[in-house]
């Protein structure tokens, strides 16, 4: 079974984030969801984002990426929106990263705010869906298609609509057909780590 540090999106750890764990521990295995924000919630993007703008991106981020010092090695990171700030940090430049799982956004591995080519031997998984204003209005897809082209064991999951944050079941963008196979996907994608 896979052990998997998680990190929430921009509206903090909800109640969908830990549904979503609670799958992931349902089928055995080991899930580490940090609380990022200290017990915030937002009601909406807008306001999460503000208060990462507040704190800084980059200290946030780095915030997520020290939290993995207290863990082992082999982890897949795991990262919904914000959240893929430091799982994909993590995923492409801590040695022994077993996997990552990108939901909703991606960074490029090119370019002047990469963190490097993504590295050999880490299996990757994105999720987004085809007609989201921020994965592909503010081109994370490109990124992601960057990945999947140039990384060994990379895969991009495209689903029908138009809502960033649809695999948390306690916001109104949840789409309960997309998290169904979003899990499956996932469970598969874990089953031999």
């Amino acid at each position: 079974m896979a052990e998997i540090l998680l990190f929430h999106h921009a509206q903090g750890l909800t109640p969908g984030m830990h549904a979503f764990a609670g799958a992931l521990r349902a089928a055995g295995h080991t899930v580490h969801m940090p609380d990022l924000f200290e017990g915030r919630t937002f009601e909406s993007i807008e306001a999460g984002l503000a208060y990462i703008e507040g704190v800084g991106f980059n200290e946030m981020r780095e915030h997520g990426v020290r939290l993995a010092d207290t863990l082992p090695e082999a982890l897949v990171y795991a990262g919904f929106s914000f959240g893929v700030l430091p799982a994909q940090k993590l995923a492409q430049t801590r040695p022994g990263a077993r996997g990552a799982l990108l939901f909703y956004s991606c960074l490029p591995i090119s370019g002047e705010w990469a963190f490097g080519p993504w590295p050999d031997g880490v299996p990757v998984q994105i999720h987004g869906m085809d007609n989201d204003p921020i994965f592909v209005g503010e081109g994370d897809i490109d990124a992601a298609r960057e990945i999947v082209e140039k990384a060994e064991d990379a895969e991009l999951f495209l689903y029908p609509g138009d809502q960033h944050y649809f695999a948390d079941s306690s916001l109104p963008s949840y789409d309960a057909a997309a998290t169904a196979l979003l899990t499956q996907r996932v469970l598969a994608f874990l089953a031999p780590a």
